[in-house]
């Protein structure tokens, strides 16, 4: 795996750096190539000297045993040909498969601002389609490369020693292939790049329908899903005609060249042949020369299109890469253990994308083991106090301790295993209620896994399902009830058992009589513990040990609910906005 600032290079040397944990099956790759090569260049030399002297001198034993010679090449050349082409593709899946292990990797450790401000299927573009043609590139880039340069230095030497001539026409005439090769690499190379970002938003745009199926039916707005879909699709278009232009027009020039290159050949040959200097029999040869030259020209005429399509992906694969995450761990920091949970916000101030203030100077104590409900209108900050603690989100001004230590001193993976989350909008993997209830504790066993879901109250639901706990919960929990889904979240904490817990409305979104169940679960599951509450049904808050008003302007107000509603303030307000009698 390659190390973080190791992206900071340039882009061939990333990509050559891939081949390392492969370079055995590399070098064979190379080998048989140069193999290949090698019979590419012995073909014409066989056959000169059999044109040349066997036949006109009746040498006919000689000439069968230069067939029997020249049949072994070809086997030879279809077995070296046979592991290049296996083995070949082979490391350029493996080198494939590095790359999206990597960005796989990397995306783990990139903070929620990043989820933030990339769609998922912009992401997802980048881990699947954008690396599909780097198997190829992989693969042909340096074999083709080295082949070419292989035959056409050969080529131009032996074509050289048999007459000066005519490798000074190839001499001219392919600086001019080269340099049409460079030229139309760097336009294809953009254009290129430009298919690989509709391709993404096409992805994006998939994704996003597909998960609100359900709502586009509901509006009956399939229509209109249709037809954003269609200029999405129309652009790929576009961008596609654009690249295939400039495929087209590179592929034309260089055929034409490549063909004028045999009239040439054939013009300087009989032009020698008259005036005595050249016989038809080095014309031939010549000419299989030639032959033998223009299959490198082919090759790099292949590889300018592999190049742009596999490069452009790479390019988009390195630009995630090097994103650096802003949140990671401080040299030293400490794994947090034997936790009380005593947490202290002093002086914190945060700022989305370091622009948007959205808490300024909060300070908040909340002893160990006791229960801070975080209540004020939408939009106050709530949600982003919470998300502090276990730092999806970084502070800019201030600190946040647990214990008396800043967080920021603590590994990430151990400060996040000592904080469980409760949300509003429950997450469910496509997979088994044991899977997901596993996934608080990966480890546990089936007993354990069956003490959380009773602690939670799913179990009596879960044995009465088809396959109880390995029954299939669907996309993102789809078979299941909203208040099913928010138990198997609860069960998933109480299996976590972390010192620290954090309820994001957690039961917000469910009818009363699920509510009450719900939070006789959640009373259970926060007993000694250290426990932030986030709720917009002040109901559900009247017994914490004290509830903190938020507003877009702080903290307004602290304390306990009789005693906040004694003093006739903000909470008050919204209290009796919530138990208003109905007229």
């Amino acid at each position: 795996m390659h190390k973080k600032n190791s992206f900071n290079r340039p882009l061939l040397s990333i990509f050559a750096g891939y081949y390392r944990s492969h370079w055995k099956l590399f070098l064979a790759d190379i080998l048989c190539a140069s193999l290949i090569a090698a019979a590419d260049l012995a073909f014409p030399v066989m056959a000169k000297y059999t044109i040349e002297y066997f036949l006109p001198e009746r040498r006919y034993r000689f000439f069968l045993i230069m067939i029997c010679f020249m049949v072994l090449l070809y086997v030879l050349r279809s077995a070296f040909s046979y592991f290049v082409t296996y083995w070949g593709h082979t490391v350029g899946a493996f080198i494939e498969a590095d790359m999206r292990r990597d960005l796989f990797s990397h995306l783990q450790r990139l903070p929620f601002s990043f989820y933030d401000n990339h769609r998922t299927g912009h992401i997802m573009s980048r881990v699947t389609t954008d690396l599909f043609d780097v198997t190829e590139l992989a693969h042909h880039g340096p074999e083709d490369l080295f082949i070419s340069f292989v035959t056409l230095t050969g080529s131009c030497i032996i074509i050289f020693i048999m007459r000066w001539e005519m490798a000074l026409v190839l001499i001219l005439i392919v600086p001019l292939m080269l340099l049409h090769i460079v030229i139309s690499r760097k336009n294809m190379l953009r254009v290129s790049k430009k298919v690989k970002e509709k391709t993404a938003e096409i992805n994006a745009s998939l994704e996003s329908s597909i998960s609100g199926a359900r709502l586009t039916k509901a509006f009956t707005n399939e229509s209109f899903e249709t037809g954003k879909f269609k200029g999405g699709n129309e652009r790929f278009k576009s961008a596609k005609k654009s690249f295939y232009r400039s495929m087209a027009s590179f592929h034309s020039r260089l055929e034409f060249i490549i063909h004028i290159l045999n009239v040439v050949i054939i013009a300087a040959g009989g032009f020698l042949i008259m005036r005595g200097r050249m016989n038809l029999a080095e014309l031939i040869t010549c000419n299989l020369f030639v032959t033998a030259f223009l299959q490198p020209i082919r090759r790099l005429q292949n590889f300018v299109e592999q190049y742009t399509t596999g490069m452009a992906g790479f390019a988009r694969f390195v630009e995630i890469m090097r994103i650096e995450p802003d949140i990671k761990d401080r040299p030293g920091a400490a794994v947090l253990e034997s936790v009380r949970g005593d947490i202290r916000y002093r002086d914190v101030t945060f700022a989305y994308n370091h622009e948007v203030t959205v808490l300024e100077h909060i300070n908040l104590e909340i002893p160990a083991g006791t229960t801070l409900a975080l209540v004020g209108p939408s939009g106050g900050g709530k949600t982003t106090l919470c998300h502090l603690l276990p730092r999806f989100y970084e502070i800019r001004n201030g600190s946040i301790t647990i214990d008396g230590k800043d967080i920021r001193s603590f590994t990430l993976e151990s400060l996040r295993r000592n904080i469980g989350i409760v949300q509003q909008d429950v997450f469910l993997f496509a997979g088994t209620i044991r899977d997901n209830i596993a996934y608080g504790r990966l480890d546990a066993g089936e007993d354990e896994i069956i003490e959380a879901a009773k602690q939670a109250g799913i179990h009596d639901a879960i044995m009465k399902m088809p396959g109880q706990y390995g029954a299939l919960v669907g996309e993102r929990g789809i078979k299941l009830s909203g208040g099913q889904k928010q138990r198997i979240s609860i069960a998933r904490i109480f299996l976590k058992n972390p010192p620290i817990l954090i309820l994001d409305e957690a039961t917000s979104a469910l009818d009363t009589a699920t509510e009450q169940k719900i939070q006789r679960a959640l009373e259970l599951l926060s007993r000694g513990r250290t426990t932030l509450v986030i709720a917009h049904r002040l109901s559900t808050i009247r017994n914490a040990d004290r509830i903190a008003v938020i507003d877009d302007e702080g903290i307004r107000q602290q304390g306990s609910h009789r005693k906040l509603i004694a003093q006739d303030g903000l909470y008050a307000e919204l209290y009796g906005a919530q138990f208003k009698p109905q007229a």
